[in-house]
């Protein structure tokens, strides 16, 4: 396979940069996009120069796979449609909006032996990257993830919304299942809850504390790895990535005389270089790859799947204080 047709299905505020990656993307054939909005749709379409379609059907069997940009709530219907007519399916995150629905999806690629893949973006972020070649057995995660108030994304929660791309994370990098959920969130401007901190405690120890707003003044995007040998601290913002690594065994710094050490021999401090490219760029890219059979997806529906279940845990452990609280 050359070139890749596709198609998208949203061209909203997502969607809309899904059409320009692919218009411009040489490993993929942009067909056209399709959107319930006939403004939205004229005015997208005629921007980037491709083709309207007036229904998803009609999409669909001109191409070979599809980008789902939609509400969380259409996913599973609009997904399966996609899947059932064997065409591959790169679906935005949450990849459904509920557990059940997301296996419904996994199952149906697995059947027809199709790419499923979920737009997790923070994986291909540059600055994670740089630091994905550090961390090795984190014992401990620290996430921070505050944003302003804004109606996108509101149709769920914040950990359906934002702190998914954390959980995404932490479930790739440990090696091990979650035994233990605790947490705490509360609603503040939606019905849903818009800000909330998670501990997640694995099986084999590690813990990952992670925590996200939507009702903050300011935007922040931290990762902290803690291992045994080194601390990796991630501006993802910022795109900045700093790493102290410890130098030397500790029986080899017990014979040092304190006194005589400088800092710079016991610990070296690395600022690896950043490729600024774009993440969904790149993760656009890695959906095309993988269905042309170069690749693996790097973000699989089973892993997308794994983080909804882990957001579903937060969100009950959650509501079960809510219900508490409110008695």
């Amino acid at each position: 396979m050359d070139s890749v047709r596709c198609g998208v299905i949203g061209a909203g505020q997502l969607g809309q940069h899904h059409v320009r990656i692919y218009n411009d993307l040489p490993e993929a054939q942009l067909v056209g996009i399709v959107d319930t909005d006939p403004a939205r749709l004229a005015e997208i379409s005629e921007r980037h120069s491709t083709r309207a379609f007036d229904s998803i059907e009609a999409l669909i069997a001109e191409v070979d796979a599809v980008s789902l940009a939609v509400p969380t709530s259409l996913h599973h219907e609009i997904g399966l449609k996609v899947l059932e007519s064997g065409k591959h399916l790169l679906v935005e995150k949450p990849i459904t909006s509920t557990a059940k629905e997301g296996l419904d999806l996994v199952e149906a690629a697995k059947a027809r032996n199709l790419i499923l893949s979920v737009g997790h973006s923070e994986r291909f972020g540059a600055p994670i990257r740089a630091a994905l070649a550090y961390v090795k057995s984190p014992r401990f995660v620290e996430a921070l993830r505050l944003a302003g108030f804004g109606p996108r994304g509101t149709d769920v929660t914040v950990i359906h919304d934002l702190m998914i791309h954390d959980i995404d994370l932490v479930l790739s990098l440990v090696g091990s299942e979650v035994e233990r959920v605790d947490a705490v969130g509360v609603p503040v401007f939606t019905p849903n809850v818009d800000i909330a901190n998670a501990r997640l405690s694995f099986r084999d120890g590690t813990v990952a504390n992670l925590t996200a707003s939507r009702v903050s003044p300011e935007r922040l995007r931290k990762v902290r790895f803690f291992q045994d040998d080194s601390y990796i601290s991630v501006d993802l913002l910022g795109k900045a990535v700093n790493i102290l690594k410890r130098k030397m065994d500790f029986a080899d710094m017990a014979s040092l005389n304190p006194n005589d050490v400088r800092p710079d021999e016991l610990v070296d401090v690395i600022v690896p270089p950043i490729e600024d490219r774009e993440p969904l760029l790149l993760e656009l890219l890695d959906f095309v790859l993988s269905v042309r059979g170069e690749k693996e997806p790097e973000v699989t529906g089973e892993a997308g799947l794994r983080a909804l279940v882990v957001a579903d845990q937060i969100v009950e452990d959650i509501q079960s204080r809510l219900r508490r609280w409110r008695e």
